[in-house]
């Protein structure tokens, strides 16, 4: 996430990390559905309706990084250098998310997430979104001569490569085994059709 610059910024940036990481403690200690909204408020020191202007669900308190990733993903595309390839690009950000998401300590908040039908459904619908900016973002990039479904089937192998990788053994070679599948269709996608 981009560094807030403004005082005013930077104290909302505050409140917001210090709801998520309340948030998160009471989670972990308690069990997500044994802890309300109101405990979440009262353990971060802040009104309910504070905590509703930083996120709009219970289930937003546990992916409070959601817009970052979105934006990591987004910005892969459109911040790179003239005539770098898309798939490196995505691959590149995407290994980064990965070690991020399967640092130490990482596993006891996806085994949370993976107990609660809530939170999965919630992360999947966050992962079509996230493919479907990814997707936009791809077919507006300069020189991207594919068709909007090359794009769209891109995008969700990308995202999808991440929590393919999280589930795996070896998160970095389940990327790269990914993105070794994504490149080639994404050079077929070029190729002129017979």
């Amino acid at each position: 996430m981009t560094a807030p610059t403004g005082r005013r910024e930077r104290k909302k940036a505050a409140t917001r990390q210090k709801i998520a990481d309340a948030a998160l403690r009471l989670f972990l200690e308690r069990g997500y559905d044994a802890v309300g909204i109101r405990d979440v408020a009262a353990e971060a020191d802040v009104a309910v309706t504070t905590l509703f202007s930083h996120f709009a669900s219970k289930e937003a308190l546990v992916f409070e990084q959601d817009a970052d990733f979105e934006q990591r993903l987004t910005r892969a595309v459109t911040d790179r250098a003239p005539g770098e390839p898309i798939i490196p690009a995505l691959r590149h950000e995407v290994h980064a998310m990965v070690r991020h998401c399967t640092a130490p300590g990482a596993a006891p908040l996806w085994r949370m997430i993976d107990a609660s039908p809530a939170l999965r459904q919630y992360e999947g619908a966050m992962r079509v979104r996230h493919a479907e900016s990814l997707a936009a973002a791809i077919a507006a990039g300069p020189g991207s001569a594919r068709s909007a479904t090359a794009c769209r089937a891109t995008a969700r192998f990308a995202v999808d490569a991440f929590s393919l990788a999280r589930e795996s053994a070896d998160p970095r070679a389940a990327v790269d085994e990914v993105f070794e599948m994504v490149e080639a269709a994404w050079e077929a996608a070029a190729a002129p059709t017979a």
